[in-house]
C-alpha cells in the first residue's frame, strides 16, 4: 500500500482541517486525560464530523477498560483503535474481538531487544506502531518528541503493516524513511508550536516532506 501519514493528537477544528487539506491519511484523537492532547468525549463529535470520510479516524487510548473503550467508540466512531499503553497481546486480542474494530498496537522501542514482543502482538493486532521508549521521568507513554535509533528496525518483517513514530518532524522524516521500510509515519509533537497546540503550517510542511521523500528514486 502507499505510505500513509498520520497526524495525531488533534484537538481543534483548525488542526483537523489543516490535516485533511494537507492530505493526511489518518487522523488521531487522544483520549488520555494526562496528555496535553487529550480530547474530552463531549468535544469529539464536532471534530470527527469534519472528517466526513476524507481520512480514517484513529482513537488513541492508554490501558483503557471496556467501559471506557465503549464510550470512546460511541463518541469518536473511530475506524481504528490505537492501544498505546502496556496492553498485553491477550488484551489486544480481547479488544479486537469484543469491539470488532481494527487495532493498532504501539510498541515502545529503544533497543533491538524491545522487538522480541513483535510476533506476539503481530498475531493479534492489525497493524503495529513503533514509538520511542519514553524517558524514565516521562509522564506520557508517547508524544514526548523523542526519536529512537531507527537502525534497530532494519530487516524486521512484522507480517503486519507498521508505522514509525517518535520524534519525527519535517526536518528528519526523509532521513527516517531512507533508513527503514515502513508503511506509514505518525507525528504529533513534531507539528506543534507548544504541547497540544498543533500548527497548521507545520502539518502541511510535514505531509509535503513525506510525499517528497516517497517520490525520491530511493523509495
Amino acid at each position: 500500500m502507499a505510505l500513509e501519514v498520520k497526524i495525531c493528537g488533534l484537538k481543534t477544528a483548525g488542526a483537523v482541517d489543516a490535516a485533511l487539506d494537507a492530505g493526511a491519511d489518518l487522523l488521531g484523537f487522544v483520549f488520555f486525560p494526562r496528555s496535553p492532547r487529550h480530547l474530552p468525549l463531549e468535544a469529539a463529535p464536532e471534530l470527527v464530523a469534519r472528517v466526513a470520510g476524507r481520512a480514517r479516524k484513529v482513537a488513541l487510548t492508554v490501558n483503557a477498560d471496556d467501559a471506557l473503550l465503549a464510550q470512546v467508540i460511541a463518541a469518536y466512531a473511530p475506524d481504528i483503535l490505537q492501544l498505546h499503553g502496556s496492553e498485553s497481546p491477550e488484551r489486544v486480542g480481547e479488544v479486537r474481538a469484543r469491539f470488532g474494530l481494527p487495532v493498532m498496537k504501539a510498541i515502545a522501542v529503544a533497543t533491538r531487544d524491545d522487538l522480541l514482543v513483535v510476533p506476539a502482538y503481530a498475531a493479534v493486532a492489525d497493524r503495529l506502531l513503533f514509538d520511542a521508549k519514553p524517558p524514565p521521568d516521562a509522564a506520557l507513554p508517547g508524544g514526548n518528541g523523542v526519536a529512537f535509533n531507527w537502525d534497530v528496525l532494519a530487516g524486521l518483517d512484522a507480517g503486519r503493516p507498521v508505522m514509525l513514530s517518535g520524534g519525527l518532524d519535517t526536518g528528519n522524516v526523509s532521513q527516517a524513511l531512507a533508513a527503514v521500510r515502513v508503511d506509514g509515519v505518525d507525528v504529533s509533537s513534531g507539528v506543534e508550536d507548544a504541547p497540544g497546540m498543533k500548527s497548521p503550517e507545520r502539518i502541511r510542511a510535514f505531509v509535503a516532506a513525506v510525499r517528497q521523500a516517497v517520490a525520491q528514486p530511493s523509495h
